[in-house]
């Protein structure tokens, strides 16, 4: 279920299926890489304002599914305007920054983006650009990022499978909202 923060600026209410803290895992594949499965913990919040504000942090897994060290940190800021059409800023830690635009599907929490402007630093690697695909799929948050360099044309290079992280406030919170319920329990369910 997604739910709408009173407090959410109301132009971000078609983007409110992003809000919350979510973490999963994914492959990234990419030339002159090495494959590896990665974790990603990615959080979506607002502060009342015209944006939505983007944290997500990856990591390698090894075959056990353990953290062997980090893969990839990115921030940013999303919008929306009236005509479902997106931006977004974002800074990530090889030296990028990224400009995005796309729009939000009609009828359905799909966001397809790609890249407008990329400024790069003398020490991050080649870079020309990008797509991403963001998706709200049966309740989990699901993406796939493809890039481009000058030596490899545009390709897929990673995509994740994100759950909602729930956390003890979150359970609290629920509870309250279900108001009273029958001693037993059981009642509850028939």
């Amino acid at each position: 279920m997604i739910e709408i923060p009173s407090d959410l600026h109301p132009d971000l209410v078609p983007l409110a299926f992003l809000l919350g803290n979510w973490a999963g895992a994914g492959v990234a594949d990419f030339p002159g890489a090495e494959k590896c499965n990665f974790g990603q913990e990615v959080s979506f919040s607002h502060d009342g304002r015209d944006f939505l504000e983007y944290v997500s942090h990856s990591w390698v897994l090894d075959a056990e599914g353990n953290k062997t060290g980090p893969l990839e940190t990115e921030s940013g800021y999303w919008r929306i305007d009236k005509d479902r059409k997106v931006e977004v800023v974002m800074a990530r830690d090889q030296g990028v920054i990224e400009i995005w635009y796309g729009e939000l599907a009609d009828k359905k929490p799909q966001i397809d983006l790609v890249t407008d402007a990329v400024a790069r630093t003398a020490a991050s690697g080649p870079y020309n650009g990008g797509k991403r695909l963001y998706g709200y799929v049966k309740s989990d948050l699901m993406w796939v990022g493809e890039k481009a360099t000058p030596e490899v044309e545009l390709r897929p290079y990673m995509s994740a499978h994100l759950k909602k992280v729930v956390t003890p406030e979150d359970v609290a919170a629920m509870a309250k909202s279900l108001g009273d319920l029958p001693d037993d329990g059981i009642a509850f369910f028939k």
